[in-house]
């Protein structure tokens, strides 16, 4: 059952272990506040295989719970520590979808 609001799957990709370092030191935080964040319904960061990606699934209840997550990852220290990585993601539910 399809419950709408705004999807993102997807993959972060590490290029170094050093980078991949950097993820696993801030991911259980990045996890426990975007789960207390309103509108959050799903939010799992899984490893693959490898140790250098994670498979990266969220689904908030709305576009302006999505968006005001977005606005609070990029202003976090887990936004700034993994602005560099590479994000293969792929969003739907927004209004300009």
């Amino acid at each position: 059952m399809d419950i709408g609001g705004v999807r993102l799957t997807g993959r972060l990709i590490c290029r170094s272990e050093e980078e991949a370092d950097v993820v696993r030191r801030h991911l259980a935080e990045h996890i426990e506040l975007t789960l207390a964040e309103p509108g959050c319904v799903r939010f799992e960061i899984t490893p693959l295989g490898g140790g250098r990606a994670w498979s990266v699934e969220e689904l908030f209840v709305d576009e302006a719970a999505f968006r005001a997550h977005q606005r609070r990852m990029a202003d976090s220290e887990w936004g700034r520590a993994t602005a560099g990585l590479e994000r293969r993601y792929r969003i739907v539910g927004l209004s300009s979808d």
